[in-house]
């Protein structure tokens, strides 16, 4: 019987949202967050099968260099910049992906811009203290929606405002004028998203060229009526830029759902910057989207075992009979 470690399973929602039962393997869910690399190995050593979830647990050269036993990595989506495929692929593992619905995260996009419009959060919690009325609201009728990054879920995002009577404007680093007239927008370069833009968006992926790519020079082109969202990824972001413009009062606001460390320290600084709106990177944690994750690994285990791997991020390697 072949062991299967489930690790992210932050939720603890894995075991009954697939049929792992068909495996007939021995399968451990792991609930917690394990920083610690060495803790993280011990609890899974011994494992054939690793199921991760996209940049949640690193999984780098070391921890798979200390893994003698395991032979397949399932990771959540096709992307996973916390997992070391080149490494998984040296050591002559197997890595396989699942498809990933980008449908929560454009909801949550929606949801915080309109949070953060009409102060949802602070308005909420004014009423629970026995208030009433003390945050002004601003509409986005006629404001300029800034895309940073119009690819699939950008394009989606675009794709609504003109329901809320925007105008849309995006750029990325290859984005043609064609393209984004395609996708209703109207292509500008960086400098004038940043500063025409009433709330900016970014739904660019996480690469070398794009860490850090909303810097401090960006924000500080921002109009201080301004806001930014981020359901994208962490790094694209640097926060202590963001944190001083927020604190200065340089932009009105700010809301992210995704993180440089994740879980986000409970002592972490941004917990206590004003008008900045923080979830726990929901964005992807839809019912619908994580029993597509699970459901698939249950899949790409039993045909890894097939000697038919499916979904592959590295050349196949033999399987575990």
């Amino acid at each position: 019987m072949i062991r299967i470690a489930v690790i992210d399973d932050w939720l603890g929602v894995a075991e009954g949202l697939a049929d792992w039962a068909s495996l007939d393997a021995d399968v451990t869910f792991v609930r917690q967050h394990i920083g610690d690399i060495d803790r993280l190995v011990e609890t899974i050593a011994g494992h054939d099968v690793l199921c991760v979830t996209r940049e949640r647990t690193p999984i780098g050269a070391e921890v798979i260099g200390r893994l003698p036993d395991l032979k397949l990595i399932v990771t959540a989506g096709r992307r996973n910049f916390s997992l070391d495929v080149d490494a998984a692929s040296a050591r002559g593992l197997t890595v396989c992906g699942t498809d990933s619905s980008g449908e929560g995260t454009v909801e949550l996009t929606w949801a915080l811009i309109l949070a953060l419009a009409h102060r949802v959060p602070d308005n909420a919690s004014a009423m629970r203290e026995g208030l009433w009325q003390t945050r002004l609201s601003s509409l986005l009728t006629g404001k300029t929606l800034g895309i940073v990054g119009l690819g699939r879920l950008g394009a989606r995002v675009a794709a609504i405002a003109p329901a809320f009577g925007m105008d849309v404007i995006a750029w990325s680093q290859n984005l043609t004028d064609e393209a984004a007239a395609e996708r209703g927008a109207r292509r500008v370069e960086k400098a004038v998203l940043f500063a025409e833009a009433d709330v900016v968006t970014i739904h660019t992926v996480l690469s070398a060229r794009t860490r850090g790519l909303v810097d401090a020079a960006a924000i500080g082109a921002m109009k201080p009526t301004a806001t930014l969202v981020n359901t994208s990824r962490g790094p694209i972001v640097e926060v202590d830029a963001l944190s001083a413009a927020l604190r200065d009062g340089r932009i009105a606001g700010a809301a992210l759902d995704v993180y440089e460390v994740e879980p986000l320290p409970a002592d972490d600084p941004l917990r206590s910057v004003p008008n900045l709106l923080l979830t726990p990177h929901v964005g992807y944690a839809s019912a619908e989207n994580l029993s597509l994750f699970y459901q698939q690994m249950v899949e790409a285990i039993a045909a890894w075992r097939a000697g038919t791997p499916i979904r592959l991020l590295t050349p196949a390697a033999p399987s575990l009979s």
